[in-house]
């Protein structure tokens, strides 16, 4: 199984390579209108235009996919995504990005479930799925390393005014990835009769998954915070230029690109719930420091700019972790509709999470940033030992 799995493991890292520039690229994109005088509350819900349809196509996906084939399905998101990309760099109107990150939005869902599925219809036990998981997710990080690079540099440059034109890269992109699917022979999970998902949900939940459940919302609830408004802070709070506003977030994506990677390498001599918990304490201990040193120096003490990208080598490994944890517990049928699950609750606690960020950005209490992180965190870590407490006795 292992052997078959390389083969179509430049094709799964390259699909989230793809996603995660075009899902990653909303910080730049309120970075820019923000500038074009668009105010936060708008750009707060653009987000929910992106994250909501992903919760409203993921249950339904799970039967496109099941009659269209995974291949299939994989290959058709990643048309879309090419073509959108394509698209954007010409259209100027506000409405259009709501209906660009909604498709986008929805395309992310259906691959998302494609590719947990392969990885968990080939990979039986706990720790290799943790490995593969944190090694396909890692290119997750290398999307949003790239694409702040990019468009950062682009946007520093005397070609500033053409920064939607960095979108046809991903167009590119998608093609190759099109291309190396289309070659490829990949086995199709068994097919279910799934014919009333909501009645497949009822059976499916239990008190475990509830929680875990909330541990998901909960982890993507703190990303959000740093993936689509820490340039915005950088620059608001920080007084730095766009540029370097971008390139130190890109730092924080490098810094989780790096931890994943680590995971990936070492999971496997230690306990997944251990490690887990690990990382979370870590992450409370340097937003502890942040929090310290920003009442204690200067307002705009520049050391942050290189404390909070340490944050990302320890919260980069907990979601790979703890939904490898969970999907290996779940029957190989009932894989997608797990994922499935898992990306609604992800884009529930991104959406809820960015529009939370924009009332504290329009109302200029940026102070509380740190500290607004650290009180999520805080809920995080407690839910999460309660998931394993439920874990542990289940085993």
């Amino acid at each position: 199984m292992t052997t078959k799995l390389s083969e179509f493991s430049l094709p799964l890292k390259l699909t989230f390579l793809i996603f995660s520039m075009v899902l990653n690229c909303m910080g730049i994109v309120i970075l820019q209108l923000s500038e074009a005088k668009i105010t936060y509350d708008k750009l707060g819900f653009l987000e929910s235009f992106k994250d909501l349809p992903v919760a409203f196509i993921s249950l339904f996906a799970v039967n496109f996919i099941s009659r269209t084939g995974t291949k299939n399905s994989l290959i058709l998101a990643l048309t879309i995504v090419g073509i959108c990309s394509l698209i954007l760099p010409f259209v100027e109107v506000f409405w259009f990005y709501k209906l660009w990150f909604a498709v986008i939005g929805a395309c992310f869902a259906v691959g998302k479930i494609c590719v947990f599925g392969i990885i968990r219809n080939n990979i039986p036990d706990e720790k290799s799925l943790a490995k593969t998981m944190n090694s396909v997710e890692a290119s997750f990080m290398i999307g949003i390393f790239v694409v702040n690079t990019g468009f950062g540099w682009l946007i520093s440059s005397r070609f500033s005014e053409f920064w939607k034109f960095g979108f046809l890269s991903i167009s590119v992109l998608s093609g190759i990835a099109i291309f190396l699917f289309s070659r490829l022979k990949i086995s199709e999970p068994e097919k279910s009769d799934q014919n009333n998902v909501f009645k497949e949900v009822s059976n499916l939940i239990n008190p475990m998954l509830i929680i875990f459940l909330a541990v998901i919302f909960s982890i993507l609830f703190v990303e959000q915070s740093f993936n689509s408004w820490l340039p915005s802070f950088y620059k608001n709070h920080l007084k730095v230029n766009s540029f370097f506003a971008l390139q130190a977030s890109s730092f924080m994506a490098l810094f989780s690109y790096v931890g994943r990677i680590i995971t990936a390498n070492i999971i496997q001599r230690f306990s997944l719930s251990k490690y887990y918990i690990l990382c979370i304490s870590l992450i409370l201990l340097v937003l502890a420091i942040i929090i310290g040193i920003q009442f204690a120096d200067a307002e705009d003490s520049r050391i942050l700019l290189f404390l909070f990208p340490v944050i990302g080598l320890f919260l980069s490994p907990l979601y790979p972790v703890i939904n490898s944890k969970m999907i290996v517990r779940i029957d190989k049928l009932k894989a997608n509709l797990l994922t499935s699950l898992i990306v609604i609750f992800s884009s529930l606690g991104s959406s809820v999470s960015s529009m939370t960020m924009a009332v504290l950005f329009e109302n200029r209490m940026l102070n509380f940033y740190p500290f607004y992180i650290l009180c999520a965190v805080s809920v995080l870590f407690i839910i999460s030992l309660i998931y394993f407490r439920f874990a542990d006795q289940k085993n």
